[in-house]
């Protein structure tokens, strides 16, 4: 039987360095390619020597898809292709091909130019691997090879994020990446048509939560950063640079015009400006508020929301700061961070998820003193605060895109493993599919069972309709009877009155004959009437008619001959074409029993 193999390499029960090996139809696709947060050693990487020891990676993959453009989904490429080595095709969006080499620059810098690690990708490497790099079109379908095809759907998340279908004959799977069922102030909800895959593979990140309203949580967080403004308090709101920080500034650019306040909002790195210029760029992959507005007014042009500069982090007086990355574990948030973390009247607020072992998820956990390089311990004096302003889909978002897509199974990725196991054990009970979630390292098995189109005659089609009984329907499968012809690679299923037509055949009646020994101390008479009874009895519902002559016939051609071949016992036999019908029987306590079966 074929299967699909699925085999992750990171994001197995855990969150972070996604990289997914997927094989079918004797192809083999690596899904994203990460890097991990919270680790600075050998597992920040994905472990490519699963895929090979030694040797390029070109000749085991096919492909390699990325979903968009965070680092803990593509931050492992330059490494992948350029120090590992691979010269396939890359596939993304246009939007995760503009956005990741600048993330990716940016991460090399911290990396190298900051902390002075020295084995590790160069500029020169990332540009490289964009070269590589295939942009997708939504819903185009791309042939990769003459068996290999894949699509990209919208997935929300992030500008150009996209849910990935793979095809391979009649074989597929559909990679989810991270996705938003919910559209937010800049960016629409995910989509998928019902392509009822063999396997979905689906990101787990919020499986146990149930998210609130997003405008009590909009008051929520507008409520907390005005009161810490109006005691005279700093707000520190790390972010990554594309995405929930857009989002945010919308939402406070227009709070702050409508109050008036006057309390300085900043936007820390250059990669606001650049931000700006991509969403111009691809409007059309933002939510249709946005792209109605933005002749009249670019909602990414703030009035109030001005450039960081790092000497601002020690004025006095209140102010509100957005600065990368998102969970506190290297760059301008953690500096700012520690500056601000003594402070009371400060606040930070974490407005997503945060990785075991960075900062951010230190201090969501209660920690108030933590260990810095060269072992300096801070005290975390500053209210922490979290918000999910997270674009990943909640268990009741994953539930619904279940819903859209009708998977025949389901795997998990991208999540923690007690939470997923609640998921799995809710997907199996409510949708009746057999639901995976594999450890890193750990290969999924799945045995498909390949459809096989087949064209049908509109003859066949009436003549079945005319027979009345429920209407075609894709849930409810309905048998057809015909003659399947095999021709020219492709498969009809017709009338078998056309099918002798087509083929120039003539129409045989064929005849099976099966002899019973029927063992009893009665005689002929006694024996042939309680068989003629029971027979009788158990095809009264039946077509066929049978009559007391010593031999039995039916409008179907049955009939039933004796003989003697000794003298306690008789030797029927049951004589059926292939018109008639089948059935067992016994006969009631004699021990006699007869069996007929219709070939």
């Amino acid at each position: 039987m074929p299967e699909i193999r699925v085999t992750p390499l990171g994001a197995g029960q855990d969150v972070g360095r996604s990289c997914i090996l997927v094989s079918i139809g004797g192809k083999n696709i690596m899904l994203d390619c990460g890097m991990h947060m919270g680790y600075n050693d050998d597992r920040r990487f994905p472990d490519f020597s699963y895929i090979t020891q030694n040797g390029r990676l070109t000749e085991f993959l096919d492909c390699v898809i990325i979903s968009h453009f965070h680092l803990d989904h593509c931050g492992a490429l330059p490494y992948m292709s350029e120090m590992v080595g691979y010269d396939g095709p890359i596939y993304m969006t246009h939007p995760t091909k503009a956005i990741c080499p600048i993330l990716l620059e940016d991460f090399r810098k911290i990396t190298v130019d900051k902390k002075g690690e020295t084995n590790f990708f160069t500029s020169q490497m990332i540009k490289d691997c964009m070269k590589k790099v295939v942009p997708l079109n939504l819903h185009q379908t791309v042939q990769v090879d003459e068996e290999l095809e894949i699509k990209a759907y919208y997935a929300g998340h992030v500008l150009g994020a996209a849910m990935v279908q793979i095809k391979v004959g009649s074989e597929s799977v559909v990679y989810t990446g991270d996705y938003n069922m919910t559209p937010d102030r800049h960016l629409g909800a995910a989509w998928i048509d019902k392509c009822r895959p063999d396997l979905l593979i689906s990101e787990s990140t919020y499986a146990t939560t149930i998210r609130d309203s997003k405008r009590c949580r909009e008051r929520d967080f507008l409520k907390k950063v005005h009161e810490t403004v109006e005691r005279g308090g700093k707000v520190l709101i790390p972010v990554f640079a594309l995405g929930r920080a857009q989002e945010l500034c919308i939402l406070l650019e227009t709070f702050w015009e409508r109050m008036n306040l006057k309390a300085p909002i900043y936007f820390s790195t250059g990669l606001t400006e650049k931000a700006n210029h991509y969403y111009k760029l691809f409007i059309t992959w933002t939510n249709q508020k946005i792209r109605k507005t933005f002749v009249q007014r670019n909602m990414f042009e703030f009035k109030h929301i001005k450039a960081f500069d790092r000497s601002y982090a020690d004025n006095p007086g209140p102010m509100v700061v957005f600065a990368t990355p998102g969970m506190l574990h290297a760059g301008q948030s953690l500096l700012i961070f520690k500056k601000w973390a003594g402070n009371e009247k400060n606040m930070v607020i974490m407005p997503g998820y945060c990785v075991q072992g960075t900062v951010g998820h230190k201090i969501l956990n209660g920690q108030k003193k933590l260990e810095m390089e060269g072992r300096a311990t801070l005290d975390v004096k500053l209210q922490v605060e979290y918000m999910s302003f997270s674009a990943h889909a909640d268990a009741k978002g994953i539930m619904q895109l279940i819903r859209m897509a009708e998977p025949r199974n389901m795997l998990l990725v991208h999540g923690e493993a007690k939470k997923m196991e609640f998921l799995k054990d809710k997907i199996e009970q409510e949708f009746s599919i057999s639901c995976y979630m594999p450890a890193n390292g750990e290969t999924t098995s799945i045995v498909t069972n390949p459809s096989v189109p087949v064209d049908i005659s509109l003859n066949l089609l009436k003549r079945e309709m005319a027979l009345g009984g429920p209407l075609p329907d894709a849930k409810r499968p309905r048998t057809m009877h015909g003659t399947l012809i095999m021709k020219d690679d492709s498969l009809r299923l017709v009338s078998p009155e056309q099918a002798l037509k087509e083929l120039g055949l003539s129409e045989h009646q064929l005849r099976f004959t099966c002899r019973v020994l029927l063992h009893d101390p009665h005689s002929d008479t006694d024996t042939l009437g309680r068989i003629y009874t029971h027979l009788k009895r158990v095809t009264e519902k039946s077509p066929q008619s049978i009559r007391r002559s010593g031999s039995a016939a039916g409008s179907r051609g049955r009939r039933e001959e004796r003989s003697m071949s000794a003298p306690d016992r008789i030797c029927a036999r049951m004589l059926w074409d292939t018109g008639g019908g089948s059935m067992t029987t016994a006969l009631d306590g004699t021990g006699i029993g007869v069996a007929v079966k219709r070939e």
